[in-house]
């Protein structure tokens, strides 16, 4: 498997800087960033690509809706320019709590407006006149404008990597991506997932081999049992709030997620809880089995085998997110971790 993690400069720039670069020290071959409703994705590109040498950098996502299609492909062309061809552009449609209650975009159609944003955006990478006419896009717009390329020189070799969680959007991601970023993730439960990209695969005459898979999840050590004991009780609460405040009352893809991989019950139930404003009780629900079956968390004996599950249901490159209170000791989770993908083979 490859290796990647993904990090966000909205806080502590100095120490995410020396975490990427100490990072690619380490041999990870991939670095995604992310810019939620924090700071923006391709100006930490940029500065990344002018102080790494090898890492591939990728955009973890850029949200549609928050610039047009061709904004999105000046962006890639630009930095993958910059960084001597190590860009991928990751895209994801987001959800309506971020697009329309921060940046006051409507959040309707998604599936419509990824396929033709990256059909557009295809076009501007290889050096066509962009014009294209659908059901959310008109370019050029009717009157006096005519059609334009753009000015840089042409790059159709930029994967463009899609974060999807919905079936209908997975089979997209099947039918025209170059990889699937994905989450929520519980290998057991992976055709949850699977069925719907090998459909859009299938729709396009493609075969899994031509789709990276790339998933991520937190790697920690424990000591003993008993220490992972009290970690898997800390991360209760973060799930809680993935289940519940992730997006809006009646919108959360991850909850939808979990529910289709076999915990629609808890997941309805720790929704309920949340919004209620009961943040204690719907942590309380979430068990065990649910941390320990999306995380990389335990001794390491645990990790490795939960490595070779991963590698064994189909996942390309494994996004780690290492634990740690400090640089240093994410750093050392960090090199403890790719020391096991190294040993899968």
């Amino acid at each position: 498997m490859r290796t990647a993690t993904t990090v966000e400069a909205s806080r502590g720039w100095r120490e995410t800087l020396d975490f990427v670069l100490e990072a690619e020290k380490l041999g990870l071959d991939d670095c995604w960033v992310a810019e939620a409703w924090g700071s923006d994705a391709p100006s930490v590109l940029g500065y990344l690509a002018a102080r790494t040498e090898r890492i591939r950098l990728g955009s973890g996502i850029i949200q549609l809706g928050t610039r047009t299609p061709v904004a999105i492909a000046q962006a890639a062309l630009t930095l993958s320019e910059l960084s001597g061809g190590r860009f991928a552009l990751g895209l994801g449609a987001s959800g309506p709590q971020v697009i329309e209650g921060l940046h006051g975009v409507s959040f309707a159609r998604p599936l419509t407006r990824m396929r033709e944003t990256v059909a557009i955006i295809r076009r501007a990478f290889a050096g066509e006149k962009i014009a294209f006419s659908g059901e959310e896009f008109e370019i050029p717009l009717p009157g006096e404008s005519r059609p334009m390329r753009l000015s840089t020189a042409p790059n159709p070799g930029i994967p463009i990597h899609l974060a999807t969680l919905s079936p209908k959007l997975l089979e997209l991601t099947g039918e025209i991506a170059d990889g699937w970023l994905g989450t929520s993730f519980v290998p057991e439960g992976a055709q949850a997932y699977f069925s719907h990209l090998d459909a859009g695969l299938a729709k396009a005459g493609r075969s899994r081999p031509d789709l990276e898979v790339c998933q991520g999840a937190e790697v920690a050590f424990a000591r003993d049992e008993d220490e992972l004991r009290g970690m898997v009780a800390g991360r209760k609460a973060e799930l809680a709030f993935s289940l519940g405040g992730m997006g809006s009352a009646k919108t959360n893809f991850y909850n939808n997620a979990y529910s289709r991989q076999g915990w629609a019950e808890v997941a309805a139930a720790v929704r309920e809880r949340w919004q209620a404003g009961d943040r204690e009780g719907a942590a309380a629900l979430v068990t065990d089995e649910m941390v320990l079956g999306t995380t990389l968390i335990g001794t390491e004996p645990m990790v490795a085998e939960r490595l070779r599950v991963w590698r064994a249901a189909g996942v390309d490159t494994v996004r780690l997110y290492p634990a740690g209170e400090s640089v240093a000791d994410r750093l050392t989770t960090l090199g403890r971790a790719l020391d096991l993908v190294r040993a899968q083979g």
